[in-house]
Order: C-alpha cells, then sequence, then structure tokens
C-alpha cells in the first residue's frame, strides 16, 4: 500500500488566538503520518535507530492551502513516491472532516549510518517494503 491515512485531533495548544493551527505545527503531524506509514509496514523509527539507521529530512516544501482549526479531526495521508541509492521520497497531504485539502508537503529523506554519520543505502527491509508497496501489494 503506497498510501497510509491517520487521524489526528487538532489540540488547543496547536492554534493562535483565532483558533488556527499555528504553521511550525503542521511538521509534527507529517511526522506522525510518516512514523505511522513505516510502523504500517512493520518497521518502527526506534528499531531502525537502534539498529543503527537514521533518515533524517534532507528537503521538504510546505504549501498551505487553507487553515486547520481547533478541534478539527484531520486526516493526515502519507505516500510513498520513490526511493533512490540513499533516499525515500514522500507526498502528504492533510485533510478536514469535510475532505478539504488544507496542507500538502513533499519531502526527501537520506538514509545515514549513525555509525558513521553517512549516507548509506537502505537496509533490506526497506527494499522489501518499497518492493511489496511498488508491486501493489
Amino acid at each position: 500500500m503506497k498510501t497510509h491515512e491517520i487521524q489526528l485531533r487538532v489540540r488547543y495548544s496547536e492554534t493562535d488566538q483565532m483558533g488556527v493551527v499555528y504553521h511550525g505545527n503542521y511538521l509534527p503531524y507529517f511526522e506522525i503520518g510518516r512514523v505511522e506509514w513505516l510502523r504500517h509496514h512493520g518497521v518502527s523509527y526506534k528499531w531502525m535507530e537502534e539498529n543503527g539507521v537514521g533518515l533524517p529530512i534532507a528537503t521538504l516544501t510546505l504549501n498551505y492551502k487553507k487553515p486547520a482549526r481547533y478541534d478539527e479531526l484531520l486526516t493526515v495521508r502519507t505516500t510513498f513516491r520513490s526511493q533512490s541509492s540513499v533516499k525515500i521520497d514522500f507526498d502528504c497531504e492533510i485533510l478536514n472532516e469535510q475532505g478539504q485539502l488544507l496542507t500538502t508537503l513533499y519531502i526527501m529523506l537520506v538514509f545515514v549510518n549513525f555509525a558513521t554519520g553517512r549516507p548509506m543505502a537502505p537496509p533490506d527491509y526497506i527494499r522489501e517494503i518499497i518492493e511489496r508497496v511498488e508491486g501493489g501489494v
């Protein structure tokens, strides 16, 4: 499955005085989506890191379309886009309860060996996930 969805409710502490989600709070929503995409495919970030693999952000492009508001139930949609030698890319969206597109994100992450701090090829378990995803399984 290329796409995974998770729902989150906007908390009061994530908004400004007008009840609108502060722009910096969208990144944690997208991170939750990415972490849960991997978990859905059987891998946790924690386990990956304990096994010496990091996945830091190299590039992101965030586009705000409409504001998210206090107490709205948001859907965070994370879609695998591509994987190359040391990188993995995702397209992400946040939709409100009415299905309106609020925010989009393109993100590129790089596999890094914790021991060396250098980019590395994705581990076999990630390659297996990508093969399944690209095969439509």
